[in-house]
């Protein structure tokens, strides 16, 4: 599945959310949400590395908890994009990737 068909996806389901418990997503709203999935996401890693109350819940349920949590926010983030008319891709490309073959040449270069 390619970020624009995940994108479209998430936009149904989110919607078809908002719809069922009665609420506008705005643009402070994405990013509120947005803002709590991340706190939820160091909360499972905080329970994950032992530095927060496990509430009795296994290795395997905390790692569970954890992968879940990145995926809330990143599809959260997603939205959040979505919203703004932002092209992740395109948006990536020239904050990151770009600038792959001058890393890599320096890198190479210093050793």
């Amino acid at each position: 599945m390619d970020i624009t068909e995940l994108t479209e996806r998430l936009e149904k389901l989110s919607a078809n959310y908002a719809e069922h418990y009665g609420f506008e997503r705005t643009g402070d709203w994405f990013l509120l949400k947005l803002q709590e999935e991340v706190g939820e996401l160091t909360q499972a890693h905080l329970q994950t590395t032992g530095r927060a109350r496990t509430k009795g819940r296994t290795p395997e349920e905390l790692r569970e908890t954890l992968e879940l949590e990145f995926a809330d926010a990143l599809c959260q983030l997603i939205l959040f994009a979505r919203h703004h008319d932002v092209d992740l891709p395109s948006a990536v490309e020239r904050k990151w990737l770009s600038k792959e073959a001058g890393w890599t040449r320096q890198v190479l270069d210093a050793t």
